[in-house]
């Protein structure tokens, strides 16, 4: 677990699981030719010396005086998924957030980027052969615009996502629908970044002068601050994603800390130019 400072907010990534993929398979034009010129900062952390890219898949904690907030919620356990890594996993992650002091059950708002399979999965356990919320005295907040596209779709990825991991969650009456520039506490709200779904926000966190972002699926790997445009294979409206990278990227420059939902560690780093395009600097 890793944790950050930002003023009085402390933040930390709870990891659930740690893959290696070749980059092809996410962004098929991010092969070793074409990756070789960002290979100075990208690597060691986010390209392998055998070239398949580590993708993360965790939480972050957001904590204050007042709350405690879970942004994105993994895999989840006991749940049937055709990957075999992810299917009826026994991880630990409840007991990680016992650990650091935030138990499910004094979790006030879990907060779902979007919601494809590796960001809900953990909205909900498996209790007495029925799926309940994990996280039993929180507010869920997911985005009207997210819930308008997925109510009538299946994930793609995992069509048994919305019946295990959403649908328990909405008829336990704990989801609020918010807008996509909801202010969720003082110090917390969400912005607008649509393309991989029409109703993607990312998570920014201002308090005493410094700010955070969390991108949610804005961006799955580093890779994209250099080249944006690269098709990504999971985003439902490729276009749109790459506008809103764009803009993201030149709005929150250095000094913001950006914190990449699938960002292998040290995860946190500063968007900074390079050239005709972006580079990602780390701590």
């Amino acid at each position: 677990m890793t944790t950050w400072k930002i003023g009085d907010i402390k933040i930390t990534r709870v990891l659930d699981v740690m893959e290696n993929w070749k980059p092809t398979m996410l962004i098929p034009e991010a092969t070793p030719q074409n990756l070789e010129p960002l290979y100075p900062w990208l690597k060691p952390h986010f390209i392998n010396p055998d070239d398949t890219m580590p993708l993360s898949i965790h939480t972050f904690v957001i904590e204050d005086a007042h709350s405690k907030i879970v942004v994105d919620t993994c895999i989840g356990n006991d749940k049937n998924r055709s990957m075999p890594s992810w299917n009826q996993r026994q991880g630990d992650f409840l007991q990680q957030l016992k650990d650091i002091g935030a138990p499910r059950e004094a979790i006030d708002y879990v907060l779902c980027t979007h919601l494809h399979v590796d960001h809900v999965g953990w909205n909900t356990m498996r209790q007495d052969n029925q799926w309940v919320a994990t996280f039993s005295n929180a507010k869920y907040l997911f985005s009207k615009e997210e819930w308008a596209f997925w109510e009538h779709e299946e994930d793609p990825f995992e069509k048994e996502t919305k019946a295990d991991s959403i649908i328990p969650v909405i008829e336990s009456g704990q989801v609020e629908w918010v807008d996509m520039d909801h202010q969720v506490t003082d110090s917390v709200r969400l912005i607008p970044t649509p393309g991989h779904t029409p109703g993607h926000v990312s998570v920014l966190i201002e308090s005493q002068g410094a700010t955070a972002v969390i991108t949610g699926d804005l961006f799955h790997h580093p890779l994209q601050f250099a080249r944006p445009h690269w098709k990504d294979i999971a985003d439902v409206d490729g276009p749109l994603a790459e506008k809103s990278r764009i803009e993201f990227m030149q709005q929150f420059q250095t000094p913001t800390l950006v914190l990449g939902t699938h960002f292998a560690h040290p995860t946190a780093g500063t968007i900074v130019k390079d050239g005709d395009s972006f580079r990602f600097d780390v701590e």
